[in-house]
């Protein structure tokens, strides 16, 4: 059974920097892997993913302030997010899945099939 566990969220001020990292396990194989935020009452946001070659997306609302990096044979994913802004304040889910091609700035969640319990994340100004 795929299990995701996610850990690192916390509260920091604006400019501030914070990393996510999500941890898989009961599976042996590699999957696109990513972030996703949401905030109450809208869908969930595509943040960033790697997928299974290790091919990274961004989002363009956090592009060249997030970073997605994967470790230990490929079932752990650090997100290490700086220069925070307030509208980044959300609780951010770790989500996986088989299909690579989901793998994208602009991935949708209903297409992810395995998913984390979420860390807040909450960036005051």
């Amino acid at each position: 059974q795929v299990r995701l566990v996610e850990s690192g969220g916390g509260s920091v001020q604006s400019g501030g920097s914070l990393t996510l990292s999500c941890v898989g396990s009961g599976y042996d194989y590699t999957m696109c892997m990513g972030w996703f935020r949401q905030v109450p009452g809208k869908e969930h946001e595509a943040v960033a993913f790697i997928d299974s070659d290790g091919i990274i997306s961004y989002a363009d609302s956090v592009k060249g302030r997030f970073t997605i990096s994967q470790v230990n044979a490929k079932n752990t994913v650090h997100l290490q997010m700086y220069s925070l802004k307030s509208e980044d304040t959300a609780t951010y889910y770790c989500a996986a899945d088989e299909v690579d091609a989901y793998c994208s700035g602009s991935a949708s969640a209903t297409d992810f099939e395995y998913w984390g319990q979420g860390t807040q994340v909450t960036v005051s100004s």
